[in-house]
């Protein structure tokens, strides 16, 4: 009988993607696994054919060769109907649901996660910080075998140090998780008493982090093979160093950029002056024009942030705030009911056109009211 489409067995499109894939062969196997349908022929014979086809097309080799020659390209290369690798794709595929999956005594450490707080200059031009970390490190008493001195692990009786053992399940083979050594391979008749054959123990550690200048709120320095100690003499894992930028009591970041608001008086403001506005690397003087409103933005040119990953330095953005004078004394008040009598005498109308153009606004709406 002719063979069908591989892509046709799986019911997915010759663009499908390797976890498209995955999903629909998962669905058509579990659709015609034998375990639910005893019995049935038909229903085992798809059930190969779904096996064989993801075998094939789970693979970037063969897949190439099967869509450019069709089945004479990977002819010999796949399950044929038979059981040839079919531990493989099934253990991957199904190792979850009967417990199986393959498990190395050789375990990674897991990584760790560190939130370093900094100041502002320290993040713009860069430290070097010491760190006190709670992790787990190999221990030294057994060099992380977790056997007492003298001694070394030895393989399992059940599964011969492989970390897992096969059942069959009628013409199928499944992998599981070894129930004795559970997936270590290997058992401690003697374990170390230090580390009670865990291989690894708990502890402080004090590192030295070199923070880049530039850094800004949610960047990560990752410091290799500082995390976790590796289980069984397993490599560690890493340190993930979260960085987060203290409040800063004059400047905010944005960027490459800094923002800062200057309060001005009205009069420094109506008048113009010369103001020394701080910046990270020092005073700076700043002119403000005559005439300045409330909110005027200036910029101080590469006042800012050279960023981490490069580019151009920032600016300083300096925003300005007309100040209203409180706790006035008698003198003061009488020199300004003095000046507002004077403006109001002229019609005050030059002097404060945002204030005129306002009212002038308020006036039009309410007659349009009354009409």
């Amino acid at each position: 009988m002719q063979k069908r489409d591989y892509y046709e067995v799986l019911g997915v499109e010759r663009s499908v993607t390797e976890a498209e894939l995955k999903k629909a062969y998962r669905r058509v196997a579990m659709k015609h696994h034998p375990d639910r349908n005893p019995g049935n022929a038909e229903a085992e014979a798809r059930f190969k054919e779904a096996n064989e086809a993801y075998e094939v097309l789970s693979d970037k080799d063969k897949r190439a060769s099967y869509d450019q020659f069709g089945h004479a390209g990977v002819n010999g290369s796949a399950g044929g109907g038979g059981h040839a690798g079919f531990g493989d794709v099934f253990g991957d595929i199904f190792g979850d649901i009967f417990g199986g999956g393959r498990r190395s005594h050789v375990q990674r450490g897991s990584d760790l996660s560190y939130t370093l707080e900094l100041s502002l200059e320290d993040a713009v031009r860069g430290t070097v910080v010491k760190i006190r970390i709670p992790t787990r490190v190999t221990c030294e008493n057994c060099d992380g075998t977790g056997a007492r001195k003298g001694s070394v692990p030895e393989n399992c009786l059940t599964c011969g140090g492989a970390g897992q053992v096969r059942m069959r399940q009628g013409p199928f083979a499944v992998q599981q998780t070894c129930p004795r050594c559970h997936g270590a391979g290997k058992t401690i008749k003697d374990p170390c008493h230090v580390c009670h054959g865990r291989g690894a123990v708990q502890e402080n550690k004090t590192l030295s982090v070199k923070v880049p200048a530039g850094v800004d709120t949610g960047d990560r320095i990752r410091l290799t093979g500082e995390g976790e100690a590796g289980m069984h003499g397993g490599p560690p894992g890493d340190l993930y160093v979260q960085v987060a930028i203290k409040v800063h009591p004059i400047f905010a970041r944005d960027g490459a950029n800094l923002l800062c608001e200057i309060p001005i008086s009205f009069m420094d403001a109506a008048l113009g002056g010369e103001l020394e506005v701080p910046t990270l690397d020092g005073r700076v003087k700043l002119k403000i024009p005559p005439e300045t409103q409330t909110g005027k933005l200036f910029r101080l040119r590469e006042k800012g942030v050279s960023p981490v990953r490069g580019g151009a330095t920032g600016d300083l953005l300096c925003r300005v705030v007309v100040e209203t004078p409180i706790n006035l004394t008698r003198r003061q008040k009488e020199l300004l009911t003095e000046f507002r009598d004077i403006e109001e005498s002229d019609g005050n109308r030059q002097n404060h056109p945002r204030k005129t153009s306002w009212f002038d606004g308020v006036k039009n709406f309410v007659d349009s009211l009354k009409s």
